[in-house]
């Protein structure tokens, strides 16, 4: 079978893009910079979310200038700093210190001025229970963050213990009929803790498609369709940031009935205290 939903980006010092994107809307790259260097673009037609993995970086977007955003050692050492560029603007970023930026991308017609988005505005959580819990970050998303304007970007992180499940029950993102579900494409960009570990993500569409990967450092699930879910493997946890585009941004999902009563059972478990 040929998978066409999943690749390995490069994570090569410079700016490194997808080999293939499956996604009419979405799209990202990853910027690796050591101390000193810097990379220039355009934002074009498309609003930007760059999200600091790990790092310290300066940010001239337009005529202002962020310097020195960051801090966190890596995805597994707190929330994360991110500066919005919107569409129509030029940017330069220049490193404090060896930084990773994860930058996802969306078509956007806003005019509005870019912004740094602080840890402090960085809803956490736990979404789940027992063997199916997990931990969250949102980071730019209407519920948790209102103030903030997009167009179409919805970006988090999600932290998946070892030998748990995440994303579960499985959902979907195909049909605009809220409040149930909203039209979205939606990719993961996975690193995993410690590095050498791994997880699984499985993909299925109602019309019998399903492709299933090993979740490593650097994958990256690329889902215009599909009911989705992840696991770690013992001993590992894995992260991954999430990101969907659509034509608006209220999220709604549609659980795979067959599975959607484990998802009623979640204030039971945490009755339970699990």
């Amino acid at each position: 079978m040929e998978y066409k939903y999943h690749c390995y980006i490069p994570a090569d010092p410079g700016h490194n893009a997808l080999p293939f994107n499956p996604c009419a809307l979405l799209d990202f790259s990853l910027l690796k910079l050591t101390a000193g260097q810097s990379f220039s673009g355009e934002s074009g037609d498309r609003e930007m979310l760059a999200v600091l993995l790990g790092g310290t970086a300066s940010f001239t977007v337009g005529d202002q200038k962020f310097p020195s955003v960051g801090g966190r050692a890596n995805v597994f050492a707190g929330k994360p700093h991110s500066v919005y560029i919107p569409a129509g603007t030029s940017f330069t970023i220049e490193a404090g210190s060896a930084v990773e930026i994860a930058l996802p991308s969306a078509p956007s017609d806003l005019a509005t001025e870019p912004y740094v988005i602080e840890p402090s505005k960085v809803a956490s959580g736990r979404w789940g229970a027992a063997n199916f819990g997990r931990t969250y970050h949102q980071i730019l998303t209407e519920i948790a963050q209102p103030d903030l304007p997009a167009r179409r970007l919805i970006v988090g992180e999600t932290y998946t213990p070892s030998g748990n499940w995440s994303t579960y029950p499985p959902h979907r993102h195909k049909h605009d009929n809220l409040p149930g579900e909203a039209q979205h494409e939606e990719m993961y960009y996975f690193r995993v803790n410690p590095s050498d570990g791994f997880g699984i993500c499985r993909m299925y569409t109602d019309e019998g498609y399903e492709e299933n990967f090993t979740a490593r450092d650097h994958g990256v699930h690329m889902m215009p369709e599909g009911y989705h879910t992840v696991v770690s493997a013992p001993g590992y946890t894995t992260y991954y940031l999430w990101f969907l585009a659509g034509t608006q941004r209220t999220q709604g999902a549609l659980e795979d009935v067959n599975l959607s009563w484990v998802g009623r059972a979640v204030p039971m478990l945490r009755d339970l205290g699990h």
